[in-house]
Parts: structure tokens; C-alpha cells; sequence
């Protein structure tokens, strides 16, 4: 965790957040193509962090998302919250649809598989991530869907 961890996880409690996600997304799209994928929001906000990518499941075409992702020895865990918002991003049912996908880590990329976690496994995945990012189980509040947990392995 960084200095600036304790303010993001401020912002990201602000219930009109989800409102602003298309607007975050772009910025931190530019960030990470200036520096190479090297730096993101989430890293200035001392938070760890993939860009995922995934194969659009209706065009073929590779989709990247950057996402808050919690490490768990050599897989990362990614919760599809979409800030506690109504649908889930549309990354999960592109992973649900092909679970080969790659993430790219500070500029470093490599082949995982996603696989969702259900029933206990997520249940115990859940209080991981929100060590992390306390702010997933308010997103848990806003929304009538289960949030959807992947764990994410290298191949």
C-alpha cells in the first residue's frame, strides 16, 4: 500500500464514482500508453494492479481493461464490480466466454487462465481482495448481483 491508498480508497467509496468510470478508464488508458504500461492510476494510488486482456467474445478483436487485481502467490485475483454498478463489465463475460487471456504487469505480459471461483473458494478469495480494497464489500451493497471472482493463473 502507498501514501495516497487511504484517499483512493476514500474516492473510490463515493457513491457516484461509478458515474465517472468511463472518464477514469480513458486517463489511465493514456498513463499507461505514455509510460509503456508501466504506470497506472492504481499505481500512483499505491494499489496493485494487470491490465487484463481478454478476446472480445462477439468480435474476436483483443479487449484490455486495466483493473485492481489482488496477487495471490503467482495468480492474481480480479473481481468484476464495475464499482458496484447494475452489469458486469463487459470483461467478465469475455473471460467467462475464453478464460485464455493475457495481463500485463508493470509493463511485463504474460499468458493466464482465468477460472471463476464459486461457493467457499470465493467466499475466502472475497476477504483477501477486501484487505486490499475495502471498498468491494460496499460495492457488494449496491448492486442485487453477486460479484463475480477470477482467479487469474500463468500458462
Amino acid at each position: 500500500m502507498g501514501l495516497l491508498t487511504p484517499l483512493a480508497v476514500r474516492i473510490g467509496h463515493l457513491s457516484w464514482m461509478p458515474r465517472l468510470l468511463p472518464q477514469v478508464t480513458a486517463t489511465d488508458r493514456a498513463l499507461q500508453r505514455l509510460t509503456r504500461g508501466r504506470v497506472s492510476i492504481l499505481d500512483v494510488a499505491g494499489l496493485p494492479n494487470i491490465t487484463l486482456t481478454v478476446v472480445g467474445r462477439k468480435s474476436g478483436a483483443p479487449r484490455s481493461t486495466p483493473l485492481l487485481a489482488v496477487p495471490r502467490g503467482q495468480d492474481w485475483l480480479v473481481a468484476g464490480s464495475n464499482f458496484g454498478g447494475p452489469k458486469q463489465p463487459v470483461w467478465v463475460v469475455n473471460l467467462e466466454a475464453n478464460p485464455d487471456a493475457e495481463i500485463t504487469v508493470k509493463g511485463r505480459t504474460r499468458t493466464v487462465r482465468g477460472r471463476r471461483l464459486e461457493g467457499e473458494e470465493r467466499e475466502r478469495a472475497w476477504q483477501e481482495m477486501v484487505v486490499v480494497w475495502p471498498n468491494y464489500d460496499l460495492y457488494a451493497e449496491r448492486t442485487d448481483r453477486q460479484i463475480k471472482v477470477f482467479e487469474l493463473t500463468p500458462r
